[in-house]
């Protein structure tokens, strides 16, 4: 996709890459085993470990290993047997150890690839250049009295997986379609929600602009974006904001931002470090992680289909439309609730009615496929019943509208119909 920022000296390219920031799906935290249930009362959900009590060891846990391996695999990424965590030094008030356990020079996950997809019907390939596991901090409270601050530890030791994309996407278009990309993955293989408005997965957002051909300039760091549509409003307002500096006679600080939604625009938030700032180094609580090739082996034959997988079967298996493909595997419940429904029928009868008339429904009775009034099976027999004439299109709909009212079987609902009520 072609993205440019018309200056007075021409054009510019916007580069853009992407850490994300994603929960892992676990019952208990990387090094401890409190809880990771959200929404716990402040400080219900922490260890000696997340606390940091002097003497306090951290257990790796298994679970969240697995995942992220998991998720590398997803990612059509490389499994690095052998990795380390380090301790990366810094004071914050919600970081009780004073240094955050990471993965710096060693990570679990290396290079993979995302494609996506645009609206033009164009596909491109985004370089994943490493995942690696770390722990959160807590979370600071500056609301609860006019003159402290307060801080929760529930999320302090979370385990998050990093995933660091090349600086390969060149459009906000094109990173609001690498992140639902990104969150679909992770949403099929259970290792992450994705659910940005309760922080569990968010993403920092480095841009730069250059004139085409150039090398890449300074960029900046925006940090903790958590919506899709702000990380997209982030990168317009700080790519103009690079080439006004840069058309002026200026210089880009490398530093890191925030973005103020309200305004529309980025400010300072402090000069950016580079890694010598953090004073990396192994942590001497623990080993290196080595894994079994075997283990690895184990994990990716038991992952399920994955999005572009499914959509390319959903294509040859019940002939719809590469559109109508995407549309139904956006999210697994709609693409399982579909299979149900279209399994040994009409394949493109079961979109219309998948996507037209449950969908409207669902919207109009705010739920969810989860919580659909009308089953698949029971829109599966629906759909039988007009593959058999037993009734038309129009009296079809009549029927649904029924279901979707009382929750009845289609067989009920006609019948019903049919005897006068």
């Amino acid at each position: 996709m072609s993205y440019v920022i018309e200056g007075q000296t021409g054009q510019w390219e916007i580069v853009v890459g992407l850490e994300v920031h994603a929960q892992v799906v676990s019952h208990s935290k990387l090094f401890s085993g409190a809880s990771t249930t959200f929404g716990g009362d402040p400080n219900t959900q922490v260890s000696l470990v997340d606390a940091a009590f002097p003497g306090m060891l951290p257990v790796i846990n298994h679970a969240c290993v697995a995942q992220a391996i998991r998720t590398g695999l997803g990612l059509n990424a490389q499994i690095n047997l052998t990795s380390r965590f380090d301790r990366k030094n810094y004071f914050y008030a919600d970081l009780p150890q004073g240094y955050q356990i990471s993965q710096f020079e060693h990570p679990i996950v290396g290079t993979g690839t995302i494609t996506i997809e645009l609206a033009n019907g164009e596909t491109r390939s985004i370089g994943i250049t490493r995942l690696h596991l770390e722990q959160d901090a807590g979370k600071l409270l500056h609301d609860q009295d006019p003159t402290k601050s307060f801080v929760d530890l529930n999320r302090a030791g979370v385990a998050l997986m990093e995933i660091v994309s090349e600086p390969d996407i060149r459009a906000p278009e094109e990173a609001g379609a690498y992140l639902r990309k990104l969150r679909q993955i992770l949403r099929y293989l259970g290792t992450c929600d994705g659910n940005m408005e309760e922080g569990s997965m968010r993403a920092d957002v480095n841009v730069s602009v250059r004139k085409a051909g150039e090398p890449f300039r300074t960029r900046c760091e925006i940090k903790n974006v958590n919506s899709i549509r702000f990380v997209m409003q982030a990168i317009e307002a700080e790519a103009a904001r690079q080439v006004e500096i840069w058309e002026n006679g200026g210089t880009v600080d490398q530093e890191t931002r925030l973005f103020d939604h309200t305004k529309g625009e980025t400010r300072t938030m402090r000069s950016k470090e580079d890694a010598h700032d953090y004073r990396y180094f192994p942590d001497p609580d623990l080993l290196p992680l080595v894994l079994e090739q075997s283990w690895v082996d184990s994990l990716h034959a038991a992952l399920p289909e994955l999005p572009d997988a499914k959509r390319a079967r959903f294509q040859q298996e019940y002939g719809i439309t590469f559109y109508d493909a995407g549309v139904l595997v956006a999210e697994q419940a709609v693409a399982d609730y579909y299979e149900t429904v279209a399994r040994g029928r009409d394949g493109k009868l079961a979109v219309s009615w998948v996507t037209g008339d449950l969908f409207a429904a669902l919207n109009r009775t705010s739920t969810t496929i989860e919580t659909s009034p009308v089953s698949a099976a029971s829109l599966g027999k629906m759909l039988d019943l007009i593959a058999d004439s037993t009734i038309n299109g129009k009296i079809a709909k009549e029927v649904f509208e029924d279901m979707v009212e009382t929750g009845e079987d289609p067989e009920a609902s006609w019948n019903a119909r049919a005897c006068g009520r």
